[in-house]
């Protein structure tokens, strides 16, 4: 059984770790935005919040989803506050909590790391969908079936491609290191 100092060491160490990916999540964009074709495409914001929900549990990819664009959007302006950064708030927080409990959840085998990750990009892109039709109405914005589908999916094939490239491999060369917090 851990006592109290390990218990308090490890979510210190966790929540360093986190504010870690944070800071990655606002400096990505910066990176990516150097290819203006396919920069935002490349969803550079999603990377870090579905490593730390996969590395550090649900409350920490909650925590670092819901801030990165907020904290972006206050810090440099990008992406404009409303409705973008609004309603991503929720779909990274989304992608932290899902990532996390469906890798969790399911078996550890090498597979099933896509099946959470697709899960997880799944399940944050619907609620990108549901929160994005109240930000862009309340923005005065049209939000229809057209702009979800190309918002959530055509528009961002670059980055999904990526995220199912990257993702995987870093959690495998982790988990053959023995570095995975968790495991």
């Amino acid at each position: 059984m851990k006592n109290t100092n390990d218990s308090r060491r490890d979510a210190g160490r966790r929540a360093v770790l986190a504010a870690m990916f944070l800071a990655l999540a606002l400096v990505l964009p910066f990176l990516t935005g150097q290819v203006p074709q396919i920069g935002s495409a490349l969803l550079p914001m999603h990377l870090p919040v579905l490593l730390c929900g996969f590395l550090y549990g649900w409350p920490y990819g909650l925590a670092v989803g819901a801030l990165a664009p907020v904290l972006r959007s206050a810090l440099f302006g990008m992406p404009p506050m409303m409705p973008q950064a609004a309603a991503m708030a929720f779909e990274l927080a989304a992608y932290g909590v899902l990532a996390a409990v469906l890798y969790r959840l399911l078996p550890r085998r090498a597979g099933w790391i896509y099946v959470s990750l697709l899960g997880a990009m799944l399940g944050g892109r619907i609620v990108w969908g549901a929160a994005a039709a109240v930000f862009y109405r309340l923005a005065g914005l049209p939000f229809g079936w057209e702009v979800f589908a190309a918002g959530a999916f055509v528009n961002a094939i670059p980055g999904i491609v990526l995220q199912l490239v990257l993702l995987p491999a870093m959690l495998l060369a982790l988990r053959r290191t023995k570095l995975l917090p968790h495991e």
